[in-house]
């Protein structure tokens, strides 16, 4: 029964981590843009410029 629950969960998170979008992607720029920029990580900076901007 536990197992089954611990399935259950772990499917569900792999399915809501299946559903961001790719970086680099119109979609994924659109969600940056929105995003307050101190919350940016230094590596989505570096992506948000590579895909984004040039």
């Amino acid at each position: 029964m536990v197992m089954k629950k611990l399935l259950s969960v772990l499917a569900t998170c792999l399915l809501l981590a299946a559903c961001a979008p790719k970086v680099g992607s119109e979609a994924w720029c659109e969600d940056m843009k929105e995003k307050p920029k101190g919350d940016w990580t230094a590596n989505e900076t570096a992506d948000y410029t590579k895909h984004c901007v040039f």
